[in-house]
């Protein structure tokens, strides 16, 4: 079976961090782009399909909570997974309640990382495989096709 790549964003205000962690996940043959803010992280969900963004929740100006919060108005179904070095566990959870798929913290173990990328990706195919049967269904409908 062949194996897709997930796009990925990584999203961290340490440029050392989002340098090494993207080149480690495209060693492990994903697509990545890495931004240092929030503001950053959204200007590129404007342009490019995203399936996961790992998102540090501890950033100036514009922290990774309130970028979760505008990345699910703006793409429900983009994936999310927070890394929380500076953050309690109770921000984790805060954000997860807000649509993450789940969270790390720093520094983040790769196994569990790529355990999590691929549950991530998984939920995100189920989801636009749900919508795509939706969308098919209000077709039928309106065509006549379907009672």
């Amino acid at each position: 079976m062949v194996r897709v790549p997930i796009n990925i964003l990584v999203v961290d205000d340490e440029e050392d961090f989002v340098e090494m962690f993207s080149l480690r996940l495209e060693e492990m043959g994903e697509i990545v782009k890495g931004v240092n803010s929030g503001q950053e992280c959204l200007d590129v969900l404007e342009s490019t399909d995203v399936d996961v963004v790992i998102l540090d929740i501890k950033m100036p100006g514009m922290d990774g909570i309130e970028t979760l919060r505008e990345i699910k108005r703006r793409r429900p179904i983009t994936e999310v997974i927070l890394l929380t070095g500076h953050g309690t566990t109770d921000t984790a959870v805060e954000g997860m309640k807000l649509g993450a798929f789940d969270y790390l913290n720093k520094p983040a173990d790769f196994k569990d990382l790529m355990e999590k990328l691929e549950g991530a990706r998984k939920r995100k195919a189920e989801q636009e495989e749900r919508i795509r049967k939706a969308e098919s269904r209000s077709l039928m409908r309106r065509s006549g096709n379907l009672f």
